[in-house]
């Protein structure tokens, strides 16, 4: 029924692609009737699945799905992310059952979004989440694992095709909290994604949002996550000081002082500019001039060479320990690790080399 669900199909139709009644349908779906090998391969060719994804003893079904209110332009492309978002949940979910490690998420708490300026609502959420982390004023290196490894987020990074989605947020109360976001994305914008989904975690968790950069935010709750994601990533009181620092050093503030500071913050140079810009560093325009003279990342290569181009892997931490131990303990072969995960055995087999999961060597018994 789950994988008929994710492929789209009702049981009327479902029936017609099986050529059997449905009625019969049904009294499988019910298990008032256990099916035949040759009716699972076929439910394994329609539903676009594995006849081994439909046996695995511990499969998770997640429904996140049709509580997805789509804000993108490419809906198809919106239905296909919830549905990958929806399958990697239940894989992370069906790993942490088999190996008996539960996620313990410690989520900030609930903000509700109140009368008054949402950009002031923002900055003072944002400085509490980072009191709450204990990371002061300074640079988030790895917004990812921060997300992952200290409140407990399922984070996940896959290519969403060419289209404008920039993530995707869900929230379930016996799943939680759920985010993916586009690897064909630069890391700074995943980074900002990554923050803008935070923002909806703490105030609006029980609305589902797909993220899409190039559309301006129109609600109260868009809004607040867009500010929250500039307050969080690039908190005022350090972007002032370390602005007035590199504009003393030579007089003013040029694009190669722009180029360095939003390295050190792991933001893109134009999310950077535009803070600069609202802080009122900079006049208004700024970004745009820029861009409209040339301003471009052959600038940014020059100053930094290949740090500039360094990528994030498919597989966030916990999800890459997770991996790596029910492979190490023999509960799952490669293969059906690389299914689970939607990705290929090549990628899967890096990860495993870097993790040692052959050898099973555990530090302490050194």
């Amino acid at each position: 029924r789950s994988a008929r669900a994710r492929a789209g199909l009702t049981q009327h139709d479902a029936a017609e692609k099986l050529e059997m009644a449905r009625t019969t349908l049904i009294t499988l779906e019910k298990g008032q009737r256990r099916v035949r090998p040759e009716e699972l391969k076929d439910m394994a060719d329609v539903y676009g699945c594995s006849v081994n994804a439909l046996l695995r003893p511990h499969s998770v079904s997640v429904s996140l799905v049709p509580r997805f209110r789509s804000i993108a332009p490419d809906e198809e492309d919106a239905a296909e992310a919830a549905v990958l978002l929806n399958d990697l949940a239940g894989s992370q979910v069906e790993l942490e059952n088999i190996l008996g490690i539960p996620a313990r998420p410690q989520y900030p708490p609930e903000r509700s979004i109140g009368p008054g300026d949402i950009r002031d609502q923002a900055e003072d959420a944002a400085l509490e989440t980072r009191q709450r982390l204990g990371i002061g004023l300074g640079p988030i290196a790895d917004i990812v694992s921060l997300l992952e490894l200290e409140f407990g987020i399922r984070v996940f990074i896959r290519p969403l095709g060419e289209g404008r989605i920039s993530g995707l947020f869900a929230f379930d109360e016996q799943i939680g909290a759920c985010i993916l976001l586009n690897k064909n994305h630069p890391r700074e914008r995943r980074a900002m994604t990554a923050a803008h989904e935070l923002g909806h975690l703490i105030a609006t968790r029980n609305q589902p949002d797909v993220v899409d950069f190039h559309a301006a935010p129109q609600s109260r709750e868009e809004r607040f996550a867009a500010a929250f994601s500039y307050s969080f990533l690039m908190p005022a009181a350090f972007v002032r000081r370390r602005f007035a620092e590199l504009r003393q050093e030579t007089g003013a503030f040029s694009p190669r002082h722009l180029i360095l500071l939003a390295h050190q913050l792991s933001v893109s140079e134009e999310a950077l500019c535009r803070r600069i810009e609202e802080l009122n560093l900079l006049p208004s325009g700024t970004w745009d001039s820029l861009r409209d003279r040339g301003f471009s990342g052959d600038l940014v290569r020059q100053v930094l060479g290949d740090r500039a181009t360094s990528e994030e892997s498919t597989f966030p931490p916990r999800l890459w320990y997770l991996a790596g131990e029910a492979y190490r303990r023999g509960l799952l072969s490669e293969g059906q690790i690389a299914r689970m995960l939607k990705t290929d055995r090549v990628e899967l087999r890096a990860m495993f080399d870097a993790l040692g999961a052959e050898e099973g060597a555990e530090l302490d018994s050194l």
